[in-house]
C-alpha cells in the first residue's frame, strides 16, 4: 500500500472537529466540515474598549506618559503639557513637539530611538516643562523611553519599571525592549 493510500485509509478514522478562529478584527468564526458559522460580536475573543484612554499619567516631575488619545490640544491644555515626544504614530498638536520612528517590535534598536528621546525629553524637564511621552496605546513604546529616561538618571530597570507599573498599570514593554533595557550602556548615549 501507497503512503498516499495510507492516509486516505487513516483520514476516515479521524473523528470530525469544530474549531473557533478568531480573525484579527476580533470576530470568531466555528469552522467545520463543509460550514463556516458567524459568532456573535459578544463572541469576540477580547474585551473590545471603546472608552477613550485621555488621562496622562505623571512619572516623576514633568514626565507625563499615556496613549495617542492623551495627544489632543484640550488635554494638553488641561495638564499644562507643552511638549509632545510621540513614538511611531504622528499627531497634531500646538505644543513643541518630536516625532521618533519606532516599531513595537522586539527587534527594533531601541539605542537609534533613546538617542533621539532622551535629550528632547531632559530638555523640557530642564526647563521646568511638562512632556508628554505617548505611542498608540501607551504601553509598549511609550513605557520603553520613559523607563529609559529613569534608567539614565540612575534608577535600575526593576525600579523604574516598578514605578511605571504603579502609576499606569496597563504599561509593558515587548520582551525586546526590555532585554535592550537591561543591558544598554547610557554612559554611552549621552
Amino acid at each position: 500500500m501507497s503512503f498516499l493510500e495510507e492516509l486516505v485509509k487513516n483520514k476516515m478514522k479521524l473523528k470530525r472537529t469544530e474549531t473557533v478562529v478568531t480573525c484579527a478584527n476580533g470576530k470568531r468564526y466555528v469552522e467545520g466540515k463543509n460550514k463556516s458559522v458567524t459568532l456573535l460580536p459578544s463572541d469576540y475573543g477580547f474585551v473590545v474598549d471603546t472608552k477613550p484612554d485621555n488621562v496622562p499619567v505623571m512619572i516623576v516631575d514633568h514626565l507625563y506618559i499615556g496613549s495617542q488619545d492623551c495627544a489632543e490640544n484640550k488635554i494638553l491644555k488641561d495638564y499644562n503639557i507643552t511638549n509632545v515626544l510621540s513614538l511611531g504614530i504622528q499627531v497634531i498638536v500646538e505644543a513643541n513637539y518630536k516625532y521618533v520612528q519606532c516599531l513595537d517590535l522586539p527587534e527594533t534598536d531601541i539605542e537609534l530611538v533613546l538617542v533621539e528621546c532622551l535629550p528632547f525629553i531632559q530638555s523640557a524637564v530642564d526647563k521646568k516643562e511638562n512632556v508628554l511621552v505617548h505611542c498608540n496605546a501607551g504601553v509598549s513604546r511609550t513605557s520603553m523611553v520613559a523607563i529609559a529616561y529613569l534608567i539614565s538618571k540612575g534608577m535600575n530597570y526593576e525600579d523604574a519599571y516598578s514605578l511605571l507599573k504603579s502609576k499606569r498599570p496597563s504599561i509593558q514593554p515587548n520582551i525586546g525592549f526590555i532585554r535592550q533595557l537591561k543591558l544598554l550602556n547610557f554612559a554611552r548615549m549621552a
